[in-house]
């Protein structure tokens, strides 16, 4: 039975995704050909959330944030995030109250329809090409100084350890140095375990916790300054992981002391 219903609510997730793509692409295509830039990236943010709630709602996954007074507002920022499921784009839409440029790969445009939309709203990265990371690079740079802010999982892709997290790239706080722009960590808790990378029979419904941690000033740090801007992002975000594990392991032991 249990199989069942995963069978029945993934059909329907799905049904629900390409529906609400095709609602919305013709207001993302318009917003970007009358509103170049920033503005347009704005507007089509909101039909992006549109989207994504109604893919929350057809498949019971919900997205709820937590610290959102240490919610960045007002300026452009450099949004580091942890990677372990598909459902990670949705609660990164749906979490983060300003519209960002993620970093994508460039395979994704392949699908049909979905790629027209992916290829307007993110920056492209082909990993197997040194020139296409550089070009990468260079992109968000300009989109940062248009004022947008950027989204990258420094972790590079979702990880397929039992690790809390993967190693971090360097490319998120080198581009957070270069521009002088302050880093975001954000974690994402529960993604991995209600529709897991290699299970996808294994998705049920729940609730998907986005917890903001402080941000990270940048001004004033040079190129020096990486190793420790890295690791001190890596551990705030760690740290959040690690206390979401401790409180259900203490939940289902009963001891709450």
């Amino acid at each position: 039975m249990r199989k069942v219903f995963a069978v029945v609510q993934l059909v329907v997730g799905l049904i629900a995704f390409i529906a609400a793509m095709l609602l919305v692409l013709p207001f993302i295509i318009v917003a970007f050909l009358l509103f170049p830039g920033k503005t347009g990236s704005d507007i089509s943010f909101i039909f992006l959330r549109i989207w994504s709630t109604i893919i929350s709602i057809f498949t019971l996954i919900f997205y709820k944030s937590y610290h959102k007074e240490k919610a960045p507002t007002g300026r452009s920022y450099v949004y580091v995030v942890n990677h372990g499921s598909y459902l990670d784009s949705i609660a990164v839409v749906l979490g983060i109250h300003q519209s960002f440029k993620p970093l994508g790969k460039v395979e994704m445009t392949k699908i049909p329809i979905f790629g027209i939309i992916y290829k307007r709203l993110v920056v492209l990265i082909d990993r197997s090409s040194h020139e296409s990371r550089r070009k990468c690079v260079e992109d968000l740079k300009v989109e940062l100084a248009k004022g947008m802010s950027v989204l990258i999982f420094p972790e590079g892709t979702m990880n397929k350890t039992e690790k809390p997290l993967s190693d971090f790239y360097d490319g998120a706080f080198r581009i957070a140095i270069e521009t002088q722009t302050p880093i975001a960590p954000i974690v994402l808790l529960n993604s991995k375990e209600l529709l897991p990378r290699t299970n996808p029979l294994a998705i049920k419904p729940g609730l998907v916790k986005v917890v903001y941690a402080d941000v990270i000033e940048t001004a004033g740090m040079t190129i020096d300054d990486l190793p420790q801007l890295k690791e001190r992002a890596y551990q705030s975000m760690e740290r959040l992981i690690m206390d979401e594990r401790r409180y259900f392991e203490r939940k289902a032991s009963g001891n709450f002391c």
